[in-house]
């Protein structure tokens, strides 16, 4: 049926209808899957804050604790706990020497300890024995028998003494000072005996390297069946799950630094931009290069490892601090190896300009030394397919183009 064979009011009614639905089908039509979710460009105004001038200066990245385990004595290895990389907990057993000699000689110096204190039991026997039975008044040491012997006790001795031919009480004196010299002597035995036996048994530590501190094995330097010898280095072990990095900071840009001070840090991992904390500032200077270590601190999250390079920014003291251009670091794009951003001209237009970027003012933000002005409009999240010319119409267009693709 054509529209001519209806009544008048019925296609008027039609009409009206299909005019009241076509910006719901328009909307249903040219909306693409997924547009809700392509973000809105945005366009900030360029400030400007007083940014000093800064230094970078190259340093290493060093575990926040680190030792050097090394044998203490000589032998054999025959255990090592793991390889590179290994994580273990304090107590734990990295490297082992072989240490049967050091047993044997252990159970020998046990042996020498218990003659030492059988004589030590037997010199306190014979002393007791002296003061209760003194040996200088012991009949079966008299000459002779029975009358012989009683007469040489109480006649032939006593008129010896009167006559100055010998003094019992000189001689019993004698007797107990030789049963106490005995005594000392098997004391000071037992002494040395047992202090051998504790000298073993440190030896018999440090045939363990034990580990100091929760950490990973960074290095490796012996195998199992290798020998050693004293203070030859075993393995490097080390805390990794806190860095810090190590920087030589020439004693004139001292002054700008105290502990505790923030400053913006990049790590060569993926240019990884990140702020570091002064940790420890040392307190001699290097009397040949005339620099000072510092070492800081880094987060807990950042990627890489011990060895690593990386750059710490840090405030220019002989520098006045001037007002410079700021802008979100992830306006910047880069044209082979010129950073440059988009500007919005006057004519709601984007144009490319390329930028001389200054230092870092922190880890999200990048200052310009030219290319812009403050008051400026930049976009603070180009697209990759966006080029200069586009109207800020057209670049929305070309989002919802590249979302429903």
């Amino acid at each position: 049926m054509t529209a001519d064979l209806l009544p008048k009011t019925v296609s008027t009614r039609l009409l009206a209808m299909l005019l009241c639905t076509l910006p719901g089908i328009q909307a249903a039509v040219g909306a693409a899957p997924g547009a809700a979710n392509t973000p809105a460009l945005q366009i900030i105004t360029v400030t400007s804050n007083p940014v000093g001038s800064t230094v970078a200066l190259g340093g290493t990245v060093v575990p926040y604790k680190e030792a050097t385990l090394a044998a203490q004595i000589p032998g054999r290895i025959e255990y090592i706990a793991g390889a590179e990389g290994d994580a273990f907990q304090p107590g734990d057993v990295l490297v082992a020497i072989d240490d049967d000699d050091l047993l044997a000689q252990r159970r020998q110096a046990l042996a020498e300890l218990g003659n030492t204190e059988s004589a030590m039991r037997n010199a306190q026997v014979q002393y007791s024995r002296e003061v209760w039975s003194p040996q200088s008044r012991n009949i079966n040491r008299a000459p002779g028998m029975g009358i012989p012997s009683l007469f040489d006790q109480f006649f032939t001795r006593q008129m010896g003494s009167m006559g100055g031919y010998g003094n019992p009480t000189l001689d019993r004196h004698a007797d107990l000072y030789s049963r106490g010299t005995s005594i000392s002597q098997a004391q000071s035995r037992i002494l040395s005996a047992r202090s051998r036996v504790d000298e073993l048994d440190a030896k018999l530590r440090d045939s363990r390297s034990i580990a100091p501190f929760a950490g990973v094995i960074v290095r490796k330097l012996v195998e199992v069946g290798d020998t050693v010898q004293p203070g030859q280095p075993l393995v490097t072990y080390a805390d990794t799950q806190y860095l810090q990095v190590q920087v030589e900071v020439p004693a004139r840009s001292m002054p700008g630094l105290s502990r505790g001070l923030i400053v913006p840090a990049r790590l060569d991992v993926g240019n990884t931009r990140t702020e570091a904390r002064v940790a420890q500032i040392f307190p001699v200077a290097d009397a040949r290069r005339h620099t000072v270590t510092v070492k800081f601190d880094l987060p807990t999250d950042v990627p890489g490892g011990p060895g690593m390079y990386a750059e710490v920014f840090i405030p220019d003291v002989n520098a006045s601090a001037d007002p410079v251009p700021v802008i979100p670091e992830s306006a910047v794009v880069w044209r082979g190896s010129l950073p440059a951003v988009f500007v919005v001209n006057a004519q709601d237009r984007f144009e490319t300009r390329l930028l001389r970027l200054g230092e870092y003012v922190d880890s999200d933000n990048v200052a310009v030394l030219s290319g812009i002005k403050a008051g400026e409009r930049v976009v603070a999240n180009p697209p990759a397919s966006m080029v200069s010319g586009w109207s800020i119409g057209a670049a929305g267009a070309q989002q919802g183009s590249e979302a429903a693709n």
